[in-house]
Parts: C-alpha cells; structure tokens; sequence
C-alpha cells in the first residue's frame, strides 16, 4: 500500500518534472525513470510531510535532465498525468509549486488539464 502511493506520488511529481523538462536531444524516457525520480516528493505532495525532502529536488533537477527532447517531455507528461490519478490525497496545488522550490523552471502550468501534445 506504501509502495503504491508512493509509485501514485512519484507518478504526479514525474508529470510536474515532465513539464519542467523544456530542453532539446532525444532519448527515451520511461514511466519507471520518472515514477523513481520523482517518488521522494510524494510524502510532501500529499500533505504527509510538511517540508520538502532534498531526495525530491535531486529527482525533480535529474527528471530534468533526462528529459531532452520535446518526445521525452510528452512522455513524462502523460507518465505524470496517469500516476497523479493514483495517488490519494495529492494535492495539485503542492505538486505545481514543487519545481520553483526545487530551482527548475516550468513555462507552463503544472495541472491535470496540461495537453501533453502540446508540450514541446
């Protein structure tokens, strides 16, 4: 059940990460890359920690990083976007303010609605 909600986290901090990830080369990223980057800000996107972990910004700045090219961002996006669906108690609001706490740039909203197409 931990581990779950953890994945459901990590899930939902990935899609944050995917809409930070604004570079440009290619390389495949998978739902496991960020659903691992990603799985130390969960406690803090559900109201289960009340500060930010150092292992979710050192996840949020590697998703970053790993997400090169406009394919990989779109793939995190809806890797994101599906996790966030899973994990109870996320709160939407916590997870878009992650990436500025953390250093990392989003020129768009973090948020359910985002069209991951339109990611670039």
């Amino acid at each position: 059940m931990a581990q779950q909600m953890r994945m459901q986290a990590m899930v939902a901090l990935a899609m944050v990460l995917g809409l930070v990830m604004m570079s440009s080369a290619s390389a495949a990223i998978t739902c496991g890359q960020v659903a691992s980057s990603l799985s130390p800000c969960i406690p803090y996107a559900t109201g289960s920690a009340s500060s930010l972990p150092a292992g979710c910004c050192s996840g949020v700045r590697s998703l970053n990083s790993m997400a090169r090219s406009s394919s990989d961002r779109q793939a995190a996006c809806r890797c994101l976007k599906s996790l966030a669906g899973t994990i109870k108690k996320l709160n939407m609001g916590t997870v878009s303010g992650i990436p500025g706490k953390c250093g990392v740039s989003v020129p768009f909203p973090i948020s359910m609605s985002t069209d991951c197409n339109k990611v670039s």
